[in-house]
């Protein structure tokens, strides 16, 4: 099975990619976690990559793709769980030709949404680890001791993204380039809409029903 995530900022992509793949047995492809490795194993993909980060500049979507290209090959067997890509329209597109190329298609793309006072009260509680990357939040997910992570013990930290004016203008990019994805999935097959805004756990259920009444 081949799935997509999508949605805004703080919706709970990664909070629920990894927890649906895990059961699921798939491969959790966080978009972060897949630039992040290649550059520190030093693919052809990650050095590219490299250049364009050390320059200050985005790393062009072919090179993504090809990032991501390489993480499907090495356990297609498995399936692939999508988050955080594609970010337009133009990843989407570049995303299909690559799949189409390997006879690979996506199952299932679960757009998952909730209201933005839901989205900034999210963003702004999040806490990470800066061990391991596990995330907590100050009101909704405290860790057990403050300022400590509860499957490493790495210390705590907020992201420099969340804070709230920085949140203002990630939504403001999402408005503009990430959400006119609803336009190019909406019409293919296995497109779904999700409530993101309830609680972790009942999100949750409804990912999975959803995901496994279309397969099924």
């Amino acid at each position: 099975m081949n799935v997509i995530l999508f949605g805004p900022p703080g919706v709970g992509k990664g909070t629920q990619g990894e927890k649906l793949a895990a059961q699921m047995s798939m491969s959790h492809l966080a978009m972060g976690d897949i630039l992040r490795a290649a550059v520190r194993n030093g693919t052809d993909a990650g050095l590219k990559a490299k250049t364009f980060m050390d320059a200050g500049k985005l790393v062009p979507d072919e090179v993504v793709v090809a990032m991501i290209e390489d993480r499907i090959a090495e356990d297609e067997a498995k399936g692939f769980l999508l988050d955080g890509f594609p970010r337009n329209v133009a990843q989407a597109v570049a995303l299909d030709e690559m799949l189409t190329r390997h006879g690979l298609n996506v199952d299932h793309v679960v757009f998952m949404d909730a209201p933005e006072k839901n989205l900034l009260d999210r963003l702004c509680g999040r806490l990470i680890c800066r061990a391991c990357g596990f995330g907590f939040h100050r009101q909704y997910s405290p860790p057990q001791k403050s300022g400590i992570c509860d499957r490493c013990g790495g210390e705590l930290y907020q992201r420099e993204d969340d804070r709230e004016e920085v949140i203002a203008h990630r939504l403001e990019v999402y408005r503009e380039q990430t959400r006119p994805l609803l336009g190019y999935y909406h019409e293919k097959e296995g497109f779904s809409k999700l409530d993101a805004s309830g609680e972790t756990a009942a999100v949750y259920a409804a990912l999975k029903q959803v995901v496994e009444i279309q397969h099924g």
